[in-house]
């Protein structure tokens, strides 16, 4: 029988620094979905489990691939160690899948940029290399110093009643290139061989290898300033052609308004009667997609009868008026057995921020604003009202708006 290289995702539901962290989106996806699709994507991971004692994060692990190992209460406080869950979760795939493990990966989801290439680095090391252990580093060139160890951790721009140089000599400041070169731990990956691991009941143990990766990526979200660091990168460090859908990934488009169909201005004439201008190209896209069999519906905030009128041109169902655009989201997904996670939704503003969040493909128009970018699993080339929905739809059954055979 082969032997299984198993990733575990430890994702307790329980955070004090970011409430749900392990939910909380970067890029439009779940920080417990980022790092399952990295383990699912690298080559020699065979199996991945989350860890978790949350319902919520059990759901959301299941729908990107994963197992889902459930924690109990011993495992899940706050000083339990990830050892502890790595442990436990390699007995539970052990006793239900009657196939020994050789080697474990210990992965955290609280890395939203991991790679698969860094997760196959410290598989590779253990299972081709003959590590016993290895973990992801990157290099890093600055000069440490540690506080005095009685006083409390001042806050940012507070004084420090002293410190010393922890790498280096106060009365020596030697150049980069001639210092020994320095790695630091990411905090991402580490893989170890399953017998040591056992053995050792720690994650580094016998010959450890360090597997470097690269520093621009390096992030681990612990407060609510690092998610909001990660969310302004996602745009920059996520691989744009990856993260576009296609046809088969997606079996209904949702579209806001204000903003996302029109370039969000409004023409008031004497009368009070508004006026707004759509684009051609995206009606052509919004008729593909309906012959191609996806379900579209476009979501409004605003109550006004130039949505409807719109709806109406379009052969398109219309909810507006909804000052919870969310809740009528998921009442209309249930309503017609559509499974959240395979609906695309575009917006522009934060009005779309809780539709963004609940489902599988978030998509924001060019001009969408930053938080709503950040939030977005992809982001259109064009501005809303000028096409955007028409890109979307080439996204989705290619530039001649053919269905994908």
């Amino acid at each position: 029988m082969s032997r299984a290289v198993l990733a575990v995702i430890p994702a307790r539901g329980g955070s004090k620094g970011v409430p749900a962290k392990n939910l909380a989106p970067v890029g439009g996806v779940p920080l417990v979905a980022r790092a399952v699709r990295a383990c699912r994507e690298a080559r020699l991971v065979t199996d991945v489990v989350v860890s978790t004692d949350d319902p919520a994060i059990a759901e959301v692990a299941r729908g990107a691939g994963a197992v889902v190992v459930h924690r109990p209460p011993a495992l899940a406080g706050d000083t339990a160690s990830s050892e502890a869950a790595v442990l436990h979760a390699m007995d539970a795939y052990e006793s239900t899948r009657a196939r020994p493990v050789a080697a474990v990966l210990l992965v955290q989801c609280t890395s939203p940029f991991l790679t698969a290439q860094d997760v196959d680095g410290v598989a590779s090391a253990v299972v081709e290399g003959g590590a016993d252990s290895a973990l992801t580093v990157a290099p890093f060139h600055g000069f440490v110093w540690r506080g005095s160890a009685p006083d409390p951790a001042p806050p940012a721009g507070g004084r420090s009643s002293g410190g010393h140089g922890v790498n280096h000599d106060k009365a020596t400041r030697p150049r980069r290139q001639d210092r020994p070169q320095d790695l630091l731990e990411t905090g991402a990956a580490y893989a170890m061989r399953a017998d040591g691991f056992r053995a050792a009941r720690h994650r580094f143990f016998g010959r450890t290898e360090l597997v470097r990766t690269d520093a621009a990526r390096v992030l681990e979200v612990d407060d609510p300033h690092d998610l909001a660091r990660a969310r302004a990168l996602a745009p920059l460090l996520d691989t744009a052609p990856t993260a576009l859908p296609r046809h088969e990934d997606v079996d209904a488009v949702v579209l806001d308004f204000d903003g996302t169909q029109t370039d969000d201005r409004v023409l008031i004439d004497a009368d009070g009667r508004e006026l707004v201008a759509v684009h051609r190209g995206d009606g052509l896209g919004v008729a593909a997609l309906r012959r191609a069999g996806l379900a579209v519906l476009i979501l409004s905030t605003e109550t006004n009868p130039v949505v409807a009128a719109r709806g109406r041109k379009l052969g398109v169902p219309v909810i507006h008026g909804s000052e919870r655009k969310d809740l009528s989201l998921k009442r209309w997904c249930d309503e017609h057995g559509i499974d959240p996670q395979r609906v695309l939704y575009a917006g522009n503003d934060v009005n779309d921020l809780p539709c963004l969040d609940l489902v599988g493909w978030p998509v924001a128009v060019a001009d969408a604003h930053g938080s709503v970018r950040a939030a977005a699993r992809a982001v259109t080339a064009t501005p809303g009202g000028r096409g955007a929905v028409r890109e979307i739809a080439g996204w989705l059954l290619g530039e001649h708006l053919a269905p994908s055979a």
